[in-house]
């Protein structure tokens, strides 16, 4: 059977009984590296709403660590755009987490051939 990279450092018992796929989502969201994503995926879903349809189009929301939310922008006018809106976007995607989530944001700039 594959392993997946960081297989054998997990701490839960293996068996062969059957169990639910939503007690495997249920499990996994428990660990850190999986929930640490979900405020990203939910900013994502949301973000034309947030920002606006042009922007939205042009900028990503990439990550939230220590408070920060960073936001792929796709060149500099985008990104320029994006950090002028810096507090709005703060405010809303903070607002959209619940609030005390999001206390700064990070504008980084790629050409596009670097998206994933």
């Amino acid at each position: 059977m594959p392993h997946s990279k960081g297989f054998a450092k997990r701490k839960d018992e293996r068996s062969g009984d059957p169990v639910s796929i939503g007690a495997v989502v249920d499990g996994l969201l428990q660990e850190d590296e999986f929930a640490r994503g979900l405020p990203v995926a939910r900013l994502a879903r949301a973000w034309p709403e947030l920002v606006g349809e042009r922007l939205a189009k042009a900028t990503q929301p990439v990550s939230l660590e220590g408070g920060v939310l960073t936001v792929r922008a796709t060149d500099g006018p985008w990104g320029s755009q994006a950090r002028s809106l810096a507090e709005e976007i703060r405010r809303r995607a903070d607002d959209a987490l619940g609030g005390d989530a999001v206390r700064n944001i990070r504008v980084v700039v790629t050409d596009g051939r670097n998206r994933r």
